[in-house]
C-alpha cells in the first residue's frame, strides 16, 4: 500500500510538472503571437506618418513655382505719359525725325503716330497722311528710343508760306497727345500740300 501510494504520488507530481510546462509553453506562445499584434499599430502609425510626410513634401515640391517670364519681356503698348517725345530736323530738307523715348517700364510701339502740324496763323492744322511702309513692332526697355519720320513739302513757292510752330503727336494705339515745338515753313495750304505731308511708322528708317 505504501509503495502504491508513493507511486501514485510520483505519478501525480510528474503529471503536474508536465501540465505546468505545457501551460508555460502556451503562455509563451501567446506572448509571441501577441507581440506582432501589439507592434503592428505602432508600425502602421509610424509608416503612415512617414508616408504623410513624404506625400506632403512631394506636394510642396510640385506646387512650388518654377519662375515666370522665361527670359522674355512681357510688354504692353507704350503710354503717352511714359514717352518723352521730341523732334529734330533730318539731314535732308523736308524731314523731321520724331523720337519716342520710353521713361517707364518696358513697352512696345507698333504703327503710325498721329501728327498734326499747327500754325499760328493761316490753316488751323494739317494732318499728316500715312505712308505705305510696313509697321514693325518695336520693344522699348526703360530709357530706349525709336523714331518716326515726318515728310513735308518745303516752301519753294516764292511766297511767305505758312509757319508751323507746333507738332501735335499721338503715339500709336493711344488717344492722348503731346505737343512739341518746331519751326518749318510750308507752302500755303491746299490739297497738294496736305497730300505731301506724310508720316512713316515708328521703327522705320535709320534709328
Amino acid at each position: 500500500m505504501r509503495a502504491q501510494k508513493i507511486t501514485l504520488a510520483t505519478l501525480a507530481l510528474v503529471t503536474g510538472l508536465t501540465l505546468t510546462a505545457c501551460q508555460g509553453d502556451d503562455t509563451a506562445a501567446s506572448t509571441d503571437d501577441a507581440a506582432p499584434a501589439a507592434s503592428s499599430p505602432a508600425g502602421e502609425d509610424g509608416g503612415a506618418g512617414k508616408e504623410t510626410a513624404a506625400a506632403s513634401g512631394g506636394d510642396t515640391a510640385s506646387d512650388a513655382p518654377e519662375g515666370s517670364g522665361g527670359g522674355q519681356i512681357n510688354t504692353g503698348p507704350c503710354k503717352t505719359a511714359n514717352l518723352d517725345i521730341s523732334g529734330a530736323h533730318g539731314m535732308g530738307e523736308g524731314t523731321i525725325h520724331i523720337a519716342f523715348k520710353n521713361t517707364g517700364d518696358a513697352c512696345y510701339l507698333k504703327g503710325f503716330p498721329g501728327v498734326d502740324l499747327k500754325a499760328d496763323s493761316g490753316p488751323g492744322s494739317i494732318n499728316a497722311n500715312r505712308s505705305d511702309l510696313a509697321t514693325p513692332s518695336v520693344v522699348l526697355k526703360t530709357g530706349e528710343s525709336t523714331r518716326a519720320t515726318l515728310h513735308y513739302p518745303a516752301n519753294h513757292s516764292g511766297g511767305s508760306g505758312v509757319d508751323i510752330t507746333l507738332l501735335e503727336i499721338t503715339p500709336p494705339e493711344e488717344t492722348h497727345s503731346k505737343r512739341i515745338p518746331t519751326k518749318i515753313n510750308v507752302p500755303v495750304s491746299d490739297s497738294s500740300t496736305s497730300d505731301e505731308v506724310i508720316i512713316d511708322p515708328v521703327g522705320t528708317g535709320k534709328q
